[in-house]
């Protein structure tokens, strides 16, 4: 027994081993032949486009691409998302290629790397261009960290001047777009150049695997840092022709907190240049033929909103009861009803399945953590969810009015939520028609019991005369 253990440990060591040269030579065959980076830093989420051009040099083929990223941009990252690109011009075309989180062992001071999957393996001297896209949250860092409300919002970006990456590169340029020409200070990493509101790095050339250069910005951004620290969307579905939805929010502004006095005169007849951080006004993109909108808070209605709607989309601007400085807080909910049929359809297997958006309405913010709630009528049975990304599930029940056993709810919950997660999303679920008269027959068994029991009190004598 103990020889047989002995045996298998010996042979998963081996493994082991054999894949970490493995990835080791696979990094050393592949080389990136050019890299474009650029980076917008319009606003409070960072949005990052890389373009890579890699070589196959080694003489097996190779049938995935790393990306490196550093723990801090670990830490923000919000998404991530790869393409090969085939053509030039207007017949460039795109094809999605599946992206994985791997684990290297020589990977240094905590680098984290994620797999490319090729369509078809690259051979020996052949190239490939790939287009990657990812989201940076809570990147922007304001400085200073508080400013009064006639002052402009500077902040800090850090990253490198030099591209992070497991493969030897060729040649690479970095290019860094801000919001506006301010721009107090930046690193200077030769060859460096600005013009307006960009700021070139590069072109480096023949720079070894894991090469970092870091580099800080330093510049003015007066975008609204519009987060919301928490979103609960509740869909409810009624097999009687209605989708009622809920938006609960906490909204927050994440940029530098506000000092001193807030002076609304000053607000109002200098709205340029007293609180340019600040926002009052935000849009949320509802579905097309949306009815029976509200908006309110724990005051109650708040009537500073205007609805656009059509049949091609529904735009509802809102605005709080007060602006939001740095550090201000509003809650509120959204509430809305759609009609059942654009959204509840029947698979080809007979089960029911609702088709929505994931995500949050509201333009251009962050939500630290969304909860999303399908709430399914009673009977329901067996429901699953269908998410394009990595989504926390559960199973909860909910009570409402004349329910025996409950509705069953399908909880879907993501933290560190962009605007690109604003996807369709499938709940699949078995409903027999029959559970729908259930609660009609429950209201007539009620007024018929109640009526008889109405007769029998007027026509029972219960004196003690005679």
């Amino acid at each position: 027994m103990e020889t047989l253990l002995r045996v298998q440990l010996t042979l998963l060591l081996f493994i082991l081993v054999h894949l970490s040269l493995h990835t080791k030579s696979s990094s050393q065959e592949l080389q990136i032949i050019n890299a474009e980076r650029r980076i917008d830093l319009t606003s409070h989420i960072v949005k990052v486009f890389l373009t890579l051009k890699v070589k196959n040099l080694g003489a097996s083929p190779a049938s995935e691409v790393l990306l490196a990223f550093s723990p801090a941009e670990v830490e923000h990252l919000a998404l991530v998302k790869a393409a090969a690109t085939t053509g030039k011009g207007k017949k460039k075309t795109f094809v999605p290629l599946d992206i994985n989180s791997v684990e290297l062992p020589d990977a240094p001071n905590g680098t984290k790397c994620f797999s490319i999957v090729l369509l078809t393996p690259l051979r020996k001297g052949e190239t490939a261009t790939l287009e990657v896209l990812y989201r940076l949250t809570h990147s922007l860092e304001p400085f200073p960290v508080e400013i009064s409300q006639s002052e402009s919002q500077l902040v800090y970006f850090r990253d490198s001047a030099i591209l992070l990456s497991p493969y030897h590169v060729k040649q690479q340029t970095t290019f860094i777009k801000t919001t506006s020409t301010r721009v107090e200070s930046f690193t200077m990493v030769e060859p460096t150049k600005r013009a307006g509101t960009e700021l070139k790095y590069g072109p480096y050339d023949n720079r070894h695997p894991y090469s970092y250069s870091p580099i800080l910005v330093h510049f003015e951004n007066n975008h609204p840092f519009a987060v919301v620290e928490e979103l609960e969307r509740e869909v409810e579905i009624s097999h009687w022709g209605s989708l009622q939805v809920t938006e609960r929010y906490r909204l927050s502004h994440g940029g530098a907190r506000h000092k001193g006095v807030f002076s609304r005169v000053e607000y109002q007849t200098r709205p340029g240049a007293a609180g340019a951080s600040s926002f009052k006004h935000l849009l949320a993109r509802l579905p097309p033929r949306v009815h029976s909108v509200y908006y309110r808070d724990e005051i109650g209605n708040i009537s500073s909103s205007h609805l656009r709607s059509d049949f091609l989309k529904s735009e509802l601007e809102i605005e709080p009861r007060f602006p939001l400085f740095g550090g201000w807080k509003a809650t509120f909910v959204i509430g809305y009803g759609l009609p059942l049929e654009d959204f509840l359809f029947e698979s080809p297997d007979g089960r029911r399945y609702l088709n929505f958006t994931f995500g949050c309405p509201l333009a251009d913010t962050v939500v630290d953590r969304l909860i999303v709630k399908v709430v399914l009528s009673e009977g329901s049975k067996d429901p699953t969810a269908e998410v394009l990304f990595p989504v926390e599930q559960r199973l909860e029940t909910k009570y409402s009015y004349l329910d025996v056993v409950g509705r069953p709810v399908v909880v879907l919950e993501k933290k560190n939520v962009v605007p690109e997660h604003n996807t369709p999303f499938q709940v699949y679920y078995s409903f027999n028609p029959i559970f729908m008269l259930a609660e009609p027959l429950m209201l007539v068994s009620a007024f018929f019991l109640f009526f008889v029991a109405s007769i029998a009190y007027l026509h029972v004598d219960v004196s003690i005369r005679k």
